[in-house]
């Protein structure tokens, strides 16, 4: 590897021998149920094409990536071939089934079918898709060097932590409890009572995608105790393996409720499936 003046104002080249030296493979995350979503959010339609399709289309024209692998809900695999297989195959996109219960054992699973010379592996949640090519080359630059690098934003709300139990924020209303019976509990308001205010100092949110050295993240999920883990880079952190944080972006917003998809909707500038031609629909 060697530096030219571009170094010197934070860029770094990097000769031919390095460039070939890093061959990444993706994991898609998309064996959730989308619980909170209320419905299918993958096969969400998103400018003509499933929200699923359009977050792998983010990495189908980089060099670096040599593989794409989706963890698929492994209690669909059938109804989830037939719905997204065709557009997936195009793509060389293997699919597995992923996990149960908990996220690392769906990335457990796709780390089965990661190929043996892959230098880096890659880690993205499905439900990103609208992560911008700048982002993954910043985290792809930063894991040339690095073990472990992942995308983050700085915490800009205030932060407080709160009780595990809710209670009632509103008074009662006798007759109208009579009235609607169970619809009237369901609507009452609910809150949380504060118990610490958090500081907020060096404080991150973390996005993906996450990229780290094949063999660290292969160590990482041979571990015995998997429990606990939110996202890769806890499980590399328990490891002892330092994780760098680069700059996220705020359009990398992974669509958890309607709302978040209505919002990348605005970001992209792609209007609702009603609000376009019936042709243009899929």
């Amino acid at each position: 590897m060697y530096c030219n003046s571009a170094a010197l104002s934070g860029r770094v080249t990097f000769n031919r021998w390095t460039m070939e030296s890093f061959s990444v493979s993706l994991i898609l995350a998309a064996a959730g149920n989308s619980t909170r979503f209320g419905s299918d959010k993958l096969g969400q339609d998103l400018g003509g094409r499933p929200l699923l399709l359009r977050s792998v289309e983010l990495f189908t024209k980089r060099d670096e990536v040599r593989s794409i692998i989706v963890a698929a809900p492994p209690e669909n695999m059938t109804e989830f071939r037939d719905r997204f297989g065709a557009q997936l195959s195009f793509h060389g996109v293997t699919i597995v089934p992923g996990g149960t219960i908990d996220r690392w054992e769906t990335i457990r699973n796709a780390l089965k079918a990661v190929p043996a010379d892959a230098t880096h592996i890659a880690v993205h949640d499905a439900a990103r898709p609208a992560t911008s090519d700048d982002l993954i080359s910043r985290v792809f630059e930063a894991a040339r060097l690095h073990d472990a690098v992942i995308p983050a934003l700085n915490v800009a709300d205030t932060l407080k932590r709160v009780s595990e139990e809710s209670v009632e924020a509103q008074q009662e209303d006798s007759i109208a409890d009579s009235i609607l019976g169970e619809d009237a509990e369901m609507s009452k308001a609910k809150g949380r009572f504060v118990q610490a205010t958090v500081d907020r100092s060096n404080l991150v949110s973390v996005q993906t995608p996450q990229v780290f050295k094949a063999d660290v993240l292969r160590r990482a999920y041979a571990q015995t105790d998997l429990s606990g883990v939110t996202d890769d880079a806890s499980l590399v952190e328990r490891m002892g393996t330092k994780v760098l944080v680069v700059d996220g972006e705020l359009r990398n917003l992974k669509v958890t409720v309607p709302e978040d998809l209505r919002t990348i909707r605005l970001l992209l500038g792609i209007a609702a499936p009603e609000g376009r031609a019936v042709h243009k629909r899929f």
